[in-house]
């Protein structure tokens, strides 16, 4: 397929050498050479000798790769980049591929990250010495592709790194006005817009071409919703109080004055007397228009409060699939048990969502979990649940994921045995079948 270079809306289109190791017949031994055959000498030191290891083969020294071996693993790099071939990128790194290396286009696997919207390869490329003000075929920036292309995560993950955040490019254009003039008026959209207002670029500079600000460009294309969230951060008052402001924004999941507390230079893990985090805030009142600007910019989904819970533990409780997807790529942690030592499936197929279990076990997480009451996810479905359609549909959903049927509680009883106890003939069926 070939590639295009990279213009507004379009993208612009080893082996290694192995040493083998030659064993020398040795010459007759010299005195200066030959090993000691009689008995040592008693040593004068206090403590004894301790006796010569045998001599280790030494390993070759890895070759570097010839140019044209290199420029072979850096275009294999770049299609991986394409295709969003994550094992095959990290494999081709490991081998030495360059993630900043361009083709004739100025394309790189890093830009190519950038304005596809490949977040695991951005990451991969930023840990692997990515230039991240490096620029493409029309003097822009990672920050400036991703965000005409409304990738409003990698845009969070780009200033995290450090990137101009108002580099202007050729065309006289910044992030922010290829995010509107570029865009359009979505969510993806808008959660870019206001990732680049939590991360403090120029909100109000025309553009070169058509000598509009952003709001301006927002009006004259008709975007409301865009244009809504420029006129909250130009016209935001100073925050006197960032941190504070940042909580309140949260918990009642308002996320153009979480955007503004960040701008304001709000702590993004600051805590409330109960040592809840924004974030948490935010998954507790299943707010996920907030959260997404707080995942973006790198928020925690693992920070405990005073009950051992996360933010990511929370979603468990309140059975929000949306909120779920929110924190995935912010990475969390699915082994961190709450207080009662469970994780996160098993309050969600206690409670009855569905919906959360049949997307939670395909994420990894163990569907075997035995919390401190000694229960799995499967044995709260039975003993917490109601017997109803929506734990009959639970069981079988852990059980097609893997839970083992034959665990019992701390009494050995097993969540067979317990349904047929309650008189759950629905779920004890299920459980019986082989």
């Amino acid at each position: 397929m070939s590639r295009m270079r990279h213009t507004r809306g379009a993208r612009v289109a080893t082996a290694a050498l192995a040493l083998a190791a030659v064993a020398a017949c040795s010459p007759s031994p010299t005195p200066e050479t030959s090993p000691v055959t009689s008995t040592p000498l008693p040593s004068t030191s206090a403590a004894p000798t301790e006796p010569s290891k045998p001599a280790q083969p030494s390993r070759p020294k890895p070759t570097q790769p010839t140019a044209a071996e290199q420029a072979r693993l850096d275009a294999d790099l770049r299609d991986a980049a394409w295709e969003n071939d994550v094992t095959r990128a990290k494999a081709l790194v490991a081998r030495g591929a360059d993630v900043n290396a361009k083709d004739e286009t100025q394309q790189s696997a890093y830009l190519v990250a950038t304005s596809e919207g490949r977040l695991a390869l951005l990451r991969l490329a930023l840990a692997n010495g990515a230039k991240v003000d490096d620029k493409d075929s029309w003097n822009g920036t990672g920050l400036i592709r991703a965000a005409e292309r409304g990738h409003g995560l990698v845009v969070g993950e780009l200033l995290q790194a450090g990137i101009d955040r108002d580099h202007v490019n050729r065309i006289g254009y910044q992030a922010i006005h290829e995010a509107v003039w570029l865009g359009r008026d979505t969510t993806s959209y808008v959660d870019t817009l206001r990732v680049l207002v939590a991360g403090g670029v120029e909100l109000t500079r025309p553009s070169g071409s058509e000598g509009l600000t952003p709001l301006q460009m927002a009006r004259e294309r008709g975007f409301d919703r865009l244009a809504g969230v420029l006129v909250k951060a130009t016209a935001a008052k100073t925050v006197a109080d960032p941190d504070a402001a940042l909580l309140a924004a949260a918990e009642r999941g308002d996320a153009d004055a979480v955007a503004s507390a960040l701008r304001a230079g709000a702590d993004l893990e600051a805590r409330d007397a109960k040592r809840r985090t924004a974030l948490l805030l935010a998954v507790t009142g299943d707010h996920v228009d907030a959260a997404r600007v707080l995942v973006a910019m790198g928020a925690d989904p693992d920070a405990l409060d005073d009950r051992h819970d996360t933010p990511w533990l929370v979603t468990g409780v309140t059975g929000s699939v949306a909120m779920l997807e929110t924190l995935l790529p912010a990475g969390p942690d699915l082994t961190i048990r709450n207080r009662y030592g469970g994780v996160s499936v098993i309050p969600a197929s206690e409670r009855g969502h569905v919906d959360y279990v049949r997307r939670v076990v395909k994420t990894g997480i163990d569907v075997n979990h035995v919390n401190d009451l000694g229960w799995t996810a499967l044995l709260e479905a039975v003993i917490l649940g109601d017997g109803g359609p929506r734990h009959q549909e639970i069981v079988r959903i852990l059980l097609a994921a893997g839970a083992d049927r034959s665990v019992g509680d701390k009494e050995g009883v097993t969540a067979l045995e317990h349904a047929r106890s309650k008189g759950y003939t629905a779920i004890a069926r299920l459980l019986e079948q082989p």
